[in-house]
């Protein structure tokens, strides 16, 4: 029967015979964490950029509701300010969505340049180290035949 200490040594053993490069893994680490960060960016200056146009649009909003609700002479004034409020209302709409699907667009075009060219980066660093292990377990089953002889 095989014992813990055996199995042990014997995956010990085998680990040692394939080498891991740490620095791929850093390399890894190092090209995903600046990803992140980029995305970040993108996503916070996206959120700034709309906080900015609703605070626009509720000013621009609240403004023109206090035309409305000043009083009046007549009360045919009254349907005036509430029809200048509404067509005002819909222009702003049609600014303020259009100035959204702007953030939109930008949004998507960066985080499309960036996935490509993190893309780009992660197969060179996943070839480099395909590579350098090939060269590496390539010496080794070397070494082993060499010491087998």
């Amino acid at each position: 029967m095989t014992k813990t200490d055996e199995v042990t040594k014997m995956m010990q053993d085998m680990m040692a015979a394939f080498p891991v490069d740490a620095t791929a893994m850093q390399d890894a680490f190092k090209t995903q964490a600046a990803l992140g960060e980029k995305l970040s960016k993108v996503a916070l200056e996206a959120a700034e950029k709309s906080t900015e146009i609703s605070s626009k649009w509720t000013k621009e909003t609240l403004s023109k509701l206090a035309e409305v609700t000043k009083m009046k002479e007549e009360p045919a004034d009254y349907q005036k300010a509430m029809t200048d409020y509404a067509s005002s209302q819909a222009e702003m709409v049609a600014e303020t969505m259009a100035a959204f699907a702007e953030v939109a667009k930008k949004v998507q075009m960066e985080t499309v340049e960036l996935m490509l060219a993190a893309g780009k980066d992660i197969s060179e660093d996943a070839t480099a180290a395909v590579k350098k292990a090939t060269a590496e377990v390539t010496e080794a089953a070397k070494k082993a035949t060499a010491s087998a002889k």
